[in-house]
């Protein structure tokens, strides 16, 4: 699979502003010199209007992610094994394994141009992810922007400990992309099987009334629904229902503790 037809075909979104910028050092170097990638980049073949819209939304929210989880993975100082690696797999599992040394070679990329960045300016990276979330924020739906959060949360999670230095960064992240700090929270805790654990992923204090909670757990079903991130692909869909159903969990420990039906 080329380049181009991977993620450099129909860029949407991301062929402009600080996005665009990124993708020009980090996706340029990459693409395919061939006649058949030059056409691959400019729409395929046969593909039609609808088709260059769907595949312009998806990849530009698949390079969002991958810009993001470049900060992610450096919040701490490191790049762990164990999240180059869930990257790799969500990759593999969604887009073929030619995808991951693509997507892979883009995220070093991103390392690279950061280092340069920060040479001369230690805080020029930091700036570029805030604009980049506010482009995200102006690009993607409110829903979408939430299961690009929880994939983020899930590269954090992937060693097994999250440090404060990523949940900093997951916030900072959030909040460039109009989200909410309880909302990274609530994603953070949707592997936790304790009552804490699910008031949390709720968004609500222990303290909330029966009717507030049931109120929050129908606004969590309406912005988490799958349906609202299905035009990104079926596979990101999926991720979404795994989501969703993370919450139902939450609901049932609150509602069995509170005897609740």
């Amino acid at each position: 699979m080329g380049y181009g037809k991977w993620i450099g075909g129909i860029m949407g979104f991301m062929t402009m502003g600080p996005l665009g910028a990124l993708a020009g050092f980090a996706i340029g170097s990459l693409f395919d010199k061939s006649v058949t990638a030059q056409e691959e980049m400019d729409g395929g073949y046969g593909s039609t209007a609808q088709e260059d819209v769907y595949t312009g939304q998806r990849n530009s929210f698949l390079f969002s992610m991958l810009v993001m989880a470049s900060y992610i993975i450096r919040a701490d100082g490191r790049i762990m094994h164990s999240e180059m690696e869930f990257v790799r797999q969500f990759l593999r599992v969604n887009f073929g394994e030619a995808s991951v040394s693509e997507g892979e070679r883009i995220l070093l990329n991103l390392f690279e141009q950061r280092k340069r960045m920060e040479q001369n300016d230690p805080s020029a990276f930091r700036r570029t992810i805030r604009e980049c979330g506010a482009q995200i924020a102006a690009n993607l739906t409110y829903e979408q922007r939430l299961q690009l959060l929880d994939f983020l949360v899930k590269i954090a999670q992937s060693d097994g400990n999250v440090c404060a230095a990523e949940v900093d960064a997951l916030k900072e992240v959030a909040q460039s992309m109009q989200l909410s700090m309880q909302e990274v929270d609530s994603m953070l805790n949707l592997r936790g099987d304790s009552l804490e654990d699910a008031y949390k992923v709720l968004e609500i204090e222990p303290t909330a009334s029966d009717e507030e909670v049931r109120k929050a757990y129908r606004n969590l079903v309406l912005k988490h629904h799958p349906d609202r991130v299905a035009t990104l692909g079926e596979d990101i869909r999926k991720a979404a229902e795994e989501k969703l159903q993370r919450i139902n969990d939450a609901k049932e420990r609150i509602f069995k503790a509170r005897g609740m039906k």
